[in-house]
């Protein structure tokens, strides 16, 4: 199984990517910080699974989801975001995100947006 997460900032990848592997054992995990190199690492790896963060420099997370939803509905995408509004949270599930975490993240969200999900 594979995983990709997307997020610019160094600390909040490695702080997801250590939570996740708590959660989960076996699963490969590719990681870029590039909004433009997540698309094209999405189709290379086809990761089964999705980290998204929304607020990037060079490309918005919800361009990207809309991206993937464009040639991919099967992969599982968890967006990752700061930004609490109610209005944010219906439009990335309106443009196929899965399920949607709040930041500052920790192990309870992680676990519940995988159980969520996966299941």
């Amino acid at each position: 199984m594979k995983i990709l997460v997307v997020d610019d900032s160094g600390f909040a990848r490695r702080a997801l990517i250590k939570l996740i592997n708590e959660q989960l054992e076996g699963w490969e995990v590719t990681d870029t910080g590039d909004g433009k190199q997540a698309v094209s690492l999405f189709r290379q790896h086809q990761p089964d699974l999705v980290f998204l963060d929304l607020t990037m420099p060079d490309v918005r997370g919800e361009e990207i989801l809309e991206e993937i939803r464009s040639f991919d509905r099967t992969s599982k995408i968890i967006v990752v975001s700061a930004d609490i509004q109610q209005k944010t949270r219906e439009n990335v599930m309106a443009l196929g995100a899965d399920y949607m975490v709040n930041k500052p993240i920790n192990a309870e969200k992680i676990a519940q947006a995988l159980t969520t999900v996966m299941c």
